[in-house]
């Protein structure tokens, strides 16, 4: 114990020599230091200074970068929408022009078959009628010549009958 007081006012005794030793040393360290390692830690930490602006120009770069790449896909998707609005618009009255081109000319193809289909009908209504006519013909003269007993000339009388249906009321 005792040896444990010794120690304890030995540490807090104040020795001149002591002092002046610890501040020599103290003094050339701190020179050493500044000419040998002051200037190397200095420049790492100037490098290590200029890393880190240089990181945040980057950074504050890239996110302008991306802001703007942003606003362009932004832009394209606007225009794409826009485009395909068009185009949409576009489709829409080829279609209606094609659907009216279409009725148009299914009208002209009817308008062509009936008229096709008329004309037809009327060349067949006069072909039956000549039919009937030389019909009607032929029994006037089987007729005439039965009543008259005897054989008519038969390109007078054929002439005749003719002109005769010729001239009967149309109904």
């Amino acid at each position: 114990m005792n040896h444990l007081l010794l120690l304890a006012s030995s540490f807090t005794d104040v020795k001149p020599g002591l002092i002046f030793w610890t501040l020599v040393t103290f003094l050339l360290v701190a020179f050493i230091l500044r000419s040998r390692a002051w200037g190397p830690i200095l420049s790492l930490v100037e490098e290590r200074e200029k890393q880190i602006t240089a990181s945040v120009d980057s950074a504050e770069k890239a996110r302008k970068e991306a802001e703007e790449l942003v606003a362009q896909a932004k832009q394209a998707i606007a225009q794409a929408r826009q485009e395909a609005g068009e185009a949409m618009r576009k489709n829409q009255t080829e279609m209606e022009r094609f659907r009216d081109q279409a009725t148009a000319e299914a009208r002209k193809k009817a308008e062509e078959e009936l008229a096709s289909a008329r004309k037809q009908i009327q060349e067949e209504k006069n072909k039956a009628i000549s039919e009937v006519k030389a019909v009607a013909v032929d029994l006037a003269l089987q007729a005439a010549e039965r009543l008259l007993g005897e054989q008519l000339d038969d390109k007078k009388h054929r002439k005749l009958a003719e002109q005769f249906i010729e001239q009967m009321p149309r109904s």
